[in-house]
């Protein structure tokens, strides 16, 4: 029999039996759909966060305090650097003033002030993160919705304005439109001059949509603090960012020591961030491939069964001259069916899933992804389907046939 004609009847064989074919293929559907449904996650994850980055421009360089990088090597930021440096910050004002003043790479600097407060408007009350600052941080802003940023004006007369976050917005005012209201921070009132655009998540901390942006001179007066959490500089020139970054430090040093700050470009960020994302998702694709290897076990369990059932079959095939190779091959191809045809469905099933989730989250099903866990579903079925392959192609001819 040719190769043709043993394909056909490992067709037939697992189509005598739809019920069962279908079980022992759930274990590879439900391993392949996850595993290109998590990796696909992961990657959507990363394709949006880049793409917000690139939405700020590629010119912007930070200043934070410490050693952010925690003295190792390479762009891995160190969470438990970070927070020993925001405990022992050493920013000041003056150091913005300085950092202006370096005109042939910086367009501006400007500080950031951060407190945590309530925002109160009539019965409802919010607890949000207020970032004191100056007024040309909309540019740092995905955008305003409705209303405007605090100008410049308001920002040097410490009026009590504010830009309100997406998620303050529809929490505290809901239907009613906020611009022109009052509410308060604390103790205090302030008017609403705008709402920025809803932007998401905070990297583990606050949502960026449960801020409030009053201007720095406002900040310092209402909280009686004049620390400096951060620095954010605009750079003039986007081909010129690593000579920028280098003029920056040199005039940081004037008055620190390297380990007081650390000046870190988006690229930076942006790799450190893709980083731990491309990590989760290879650790959650790891996890979810161990179904394959139960949807495999399976196969091979249901083979095995399938070689003791036709036993007699396999006898009566050898004496009428099949060859082991024949029998070895045909369920090798058995087994391998179940698990592609197993691994199509996953496919199917994962591509609908991710559809499912776009309008919640930007999951993105790659080539990649695809193939990989196309060819590890085929390559279980072969694999485990050897063993059972080999058992039969081992037997007797004339033992099988006097088997019942």
């Amino acid at each position: 029999m040719n190769l043709k004609g043993t394909f056909l009847v490992a067709i037939k064989a697992i189509m005598v039996n739809k019920g069962r074919a279908f079980l022992t293929m759930l274990g590879v559907i439900i391993g392949v759909s996850s595993v290109v449904l998590l990796t696909s996650i992961g990657t959507g994850l990363q394709a949006y966060i880049t793409e917000q980055f690139e939405s700020l421009g590629s010119n912007n360089v930070f200043i934070v305090p410490g050693n952010a990088f925690g003295g190792g090597e390479g762009a891995t930021i160190d969470p438990e650097a970070r927070s020993n440096a925001i405990l022992n910050n050493k920013l000041k004002l003056t150091d913005v003033h300085e950092i202006n003043k370096i005109r042939e790479h910086v367009e501006f600097a400007l500080p950031m002030n951060s407190q945590s407060d309530k925002a109160t408007y009539r019965d409802e009350e919010e607890t949000i993160s207020v970032i004191g600052t100056y007024y040309q941080y909309e540019e740092f802003l995905a955008g305003i919705d409705k209303g405007r940023f605090f100008t410049k004006t308001e920002d040097q007369g410490a009026e009590r304005v504010a830009v309100i976050g997406w998620n303050i917005a529809e929490n505290l005012f809901g239907k009613i439109d906020p611009i022109g209201k009052k509410f308060k921070l604390g103790t205090q009132t302030f008017k609403v001059v705008g709402v920025a655009e809803k932007q998401g998540g905070g990297g583990g901390g606050p949502s960026f949509d449960d801020y409030v942006y009053i201007p720095l001179e406002t900040s310092f007066r209402v909280y009686d603090n004049e620390q400096v959490v951060e620095i954010m500089i605009k750079i003039k020139d986007k081909d010129k960012v690593e000579e920028a970054i280098e003029a920056i430090e040199a005039t940081m040093l004037e008055r620190l020591d390297e380990d007081d700050f650390s000046v870190i470009g988006q690229e930076e960020i942006l790799d450190t961030i893709n980083g731990i994302l491309g990590m989760l998702t290879i650790g959650l694709g790891g996890i979810a491939a161990i179904s394959l290897v139960v949807g495999g076990i399976g196969i091979m369990n249901i083979m095995l069964v399938s070689v003791t059932e036709r036993t007699r079959e396999i006898g009566l095939r050898k004496a009428l001259g099949a060859t082991p190779n024949q029998i070895l091959i045909q369920f090798l191809i058995e087994s391998a069916l179940l698990s592609v045809m197993g691994g199509l469905i996953g496919l199917v099933i994962a591509f609908l899933g991710a559809l499912a989730m776009q309008p919640f989250f930007p999951a993105k099903v790659t080539a990649g992804a695809v193939m990989l866990a196309f060819g590890v579903s085929a390559a279980v079925g072969v694999i485990f389907g050897v063993a059972p392959a080999k058992k039969a192609a081992s037997l007797s001819p004339i033992e099988a046939l006097r088997y019942e």
